[in-house]
């Protein structure tokens, strides 16, 4: 079960990076993970370095996708990128925002600017 869910997951990450590769993101990195969580897509918008969390609900009978991008999730996201952007000696003047992408049954809809940095 765990392993479909999974494999699942990764589906629904492909199927966004390719949704955003058509509105002209640079994918650089799928399924980044350290200690202060995980960030499911990491691409570049212009000028900005975008964290993309991806959401998937069947139907939307428990919720919309997006709405499980909750605040808890929202700092472990941040933290993670704040270790990102260490890592790989990017300064502070690196423009960067938080995107969302929700998938809810068929329908995808992006979220840019979806949630501020989050200590």
């Amino acid at each position: 079960k765990l392993l479909n869910k999974r494999r699942l997951g990764n589906e629904k990450e492909a199927l966004a990076a390719g949704f955003l590769e058509a509105q002209g993101y640079q994918i650089i990195q799928k399924n980044f993970y350290c200690r202060q969580g995980e960030i499911d897509l990491i691409a570049r918008d212009g000028e900005y370095l975008v964290f993309v969390e991806v959401k998937y609900r069947v139907d939307t009978s428990r919720g919309w996708a997006a709405q499980a991008v909750d605040i808890r999730k929202q700092r472990r996201i941040s933290r993670a990128a704040g270790y990102y952007l260490y890592r790989e000696k990017m300064g502070t003047d690196q423009a960067c925002r938080f995107d969302v992408v929700a998938i809810d049954g068929d329908r995808i809809t992006l979220y840019k600017h979806a949630f501020p940095y989050r200590k």
